[in-house]
């Protein structure tokens, strides 16, 4: 069976969706699909044995300048490489009418899609041929997995979800153990105080853990060199790409951040990681997965590095014992 999905972004929206396409290889044994997603995301589905092609769509870009002759080639690539196929199903699983717009109508075969009261933009349910009926009272990842189950008519399992992508990164041995920090955020309300963050680098440190934090921006990049400055434990990682940023979170014993898209792909390499929420409610679209942890609060401006490092002790410590080695059982404050 040949599908095409249609998740476009962001981050984290296309990281839910992989837990669906690992039921449906396991449900479809000779399943194949064609992914249409944004450029740059279009690492991610790669990732996942189930994807035969990923097929990159460059609307952020496009808008940019819609009639310039570069624009006009690559859209008219674009649609020759999404229309070279009949697939069996097409399955929008992002629910907006662009999504719906310029990908889903443009794929040949029957469409598939939540119903009008199931997604955000109602106008998108017009496009597909068979729609479903998927309460929102769940997590994003199971809406998605029902979605999948529903279109191509197989028993929804009922473990967890699994992503399917954390054995696509074999673990480099370490011998310097650390932890990372994803402090970035596109919102002004997730972001954790910067002297929180630094204030926590300097705890740490001081009972000898390394830290490393990324960066993917000018504004992340003086955040970090912040958090660092004068902590010799603390590196700084160059700019990294998605998949150099998914091996350091596979190499680290385990990851602090706030509410971002890296917090998502932490989840889905199903490694440690606690994440700070004080704007956002983890309960429909928190991190999903195996050794996911929430710290919540009204407010970013709540949480306190005392209480990340309380936390982040008392999941430490019933860890690996490898983990004993760097965080003792009862730090001294």
């Amino acid at each position: 069976m040949k599908i095409c999905l249609v998740k476009t972004s962001s981050m984290g929206d296309i990281l839910h969706s992989l837990p669906a396409l690992t039921d449906a290889q396991q449900a479809l044994p000779h399943l194949q699909v064609d992914w249409v997603v944004e450029e740059n995301f279009a690492e991610i589905p790669r990732w996942h044995s189930a994807v035969r092609q990923v097929i990159p769509i460059a609307l952020r870009r496009w808008r940019q300048s819609p009639f310039s002759a570069q624009t006009q080639n690559q859209w008219k690539q674009y649609r020759t490489l999404l229309q070279a196929e009949r697939y069996d199903a097409v399955i929008d699983a992002q629910g907006l009418v662009k999504s719906a717009l310029f990908a889903t109508r443009l794929a040949q075969g029957t469409r598939h899609g939540y119903d009008r009261h199931s997604i955000r933009e109602p106008l998108a349910a017009f496009f597909y041929d068979k729609k479903y009926a998927i309460s929102y009272q769940q997590h994003a990842v199971e809406r998605i997995r029902q979605l999948f189950a529903q279109s191509l008519k197989y028993s929804l399992p009922a473990h967890k979800g699994d992503y399917g992508i954390a054995r696509h990164f074999a673990i480099k041995p370490n011998p310097t153990p650390y932890l990372l920090f994803f402090h970035g955020t596109t919102r002004q309300d997730k972001f954790l105080p910067d002297t929180q963050w630094r204030a926590l680098a300097e705890k740490l440190t001081a009972r000898g853990i390394h830290i490393r934090l990324p960066w993917s921006n000018p504004q992340e990049k003086q955040r970090a060199e912040m958090i660092a400055q004068n902590l010799e434990q603390v590196t700084i990682l160059p700019k990294s790409t998605l998949s150099e940023l998914a091996q350091h979170i596979v190499n680290a014993h385990a990851v602090v951040s706030v509410d971002t898209g890296l917090a998502h792909l932490t989840a889905a390499l199903d490694k440690t990681n606690l994440t700070l929420y004080g704007a956002t409610d983890p309960k429909l679209i928190g991190t999903y997965g195996k050794n996911q942890h929430y710290l919540v609060a009204d407010s970013m401006k709540k949480i306190e590095a005392d209480d990340i490092l309380q936390k982040l002790t008392a999941l430490l410590s019933l860890d690996t014992i490898q983990f004993s080695k760097i965080i003792p059982t009862n730090p001294t404050a």
